[in-house]
């Protein structure tokens, strides 16, 4: 308990300290957030399950599934943004576990436009990550996994299609210390990048690599009668130096052992958000979430997912 509230509270304090000065570096959408359940609550969840999402914030998590998970999610977010997450994890008795998982985000009705302003045709431009997750327990409270990330974009020109391509890993840990807490430690983004050839378009185009920003987090989860309380920050890297750190804190309150109530502050974005465990084949196997998040500049987003476990 008490590491998790040194968390919070240095979560809470480095939020009002540092600027947002990673959000122009690539790879922006793997950094967003994925279901309703966590966005709602910062999305700090580098030591919790997000069910039906398990490999996401931390790989190893897949390892300590005891069932096949589904996961559906969308985003609708300003500007013609969205976000759409599928994902799928499964146990490898006796102590492993594997997931697949497909992000994907876009803008769509861009209008295009020559060098002169007239106008051309609506374009849409997408980002794509592939997951392919792996995960072991060492001791039964002690897991690893990692993440194997390929990545694709597409960005659309009046001259055609510029494609960018790349692979990308997460490794993360997982300790179950007991007592209703869990500590999680992840490195993401190891190594992504796209690489570019711009001149497949352009007469004067040349090979590029973009490389995506490196995160090392720590957090840490505790539960205490019906409150859920989970925290973690981010330390941002550009593989040289030291660009920011990203706190995020999050709170869920369980109501009848079905409902649930959420609010939480991550990503530079203040949220909450609302789920409930139903029946559809057997108790608890299906959740259904929703979230709003709104930003420092009142960019606002919607999240709805569903999880079922079978």
């Amino acid at each position: 308990m008490k590491l998790t509230l040194r968390i919070l509270f240095l979560s809470l304090f480095v939020s009002t300290s540092f600027a947002e000065n990673y959000a122009g570096l690539s790879g922006g959408f793997l950094r967003i957030g994925t279901s309703a359940r966590s966005t709602s609550m910062g999305s700090a969840f580098t030591a919790e399950m997000d069910h039906g999402f398990s490999a996401y914030h931390n790989p190893a998590w897949v390892a300590f599934n005891t069932d096949k998970q589904v996961g559906f999610n969308y985003q609708t977010l300003s500007l013609d943004r969205r976000l759409a997450v599928t994902s799928f994890s499964a146990p490898l008795p006796p102590t492993a576990g594997i997931g697949v998982a497909w992000l994907s985000a876009g803008v769509t009705d861009i209008q295009g436009r020559t060098s002169a302003g007239e106008k051309t045709e609506i374009m849409n431009t997408s980002e794509d990550a592939f997951f392919i997750t792996f995960s072991q327990r060492i001791k039964p409270w002690l897991s690893v996994g990692a993440n194997f990330k390929i990545l694709r974009n597409q960005l659309p020109t009046n001259d055609g299609d510029l494609r960018g391509s790349g692979l990308g890993f997460d490794i993360g840990i997982l300790i179950k210390s007991g007592k209703g807490q869990t500590i999680g430690i992840m490195i993401q983004d190891i190594s992504s990048n796209y690489q570019w050839n711009t001149g497949d378009i352009y007469d004067e185009g040349r090979p590029y690599k973009d490389e995506f920003p490196t995160l090392y987090r720590v957090g840490s989860k505790y539960i205490f009668k019906n409150f859920l309380f989970v925290g973690d920050i981010n330390f941002i890297t550009n593989h040289e130096s030291y660009v920011d750190i990203l706190p995020r804190v999050g709170l869920e309150y369980v109501l009848m052992d079905r409902y649930y109530l959420r609010g939480g502050y991550g990503n530079n974005r203040f949220s909450g958000g609302v789920g409930m465990d139903y029946k559809l084949f057997k108790e608890h196997d299906s959740r259904l979430d929703y979230a709003f998040s709104m930003d420092i500049t009142g960019q606002t987003a919607h999240i709805m997912s569903y999880a079922f476990h079978f």
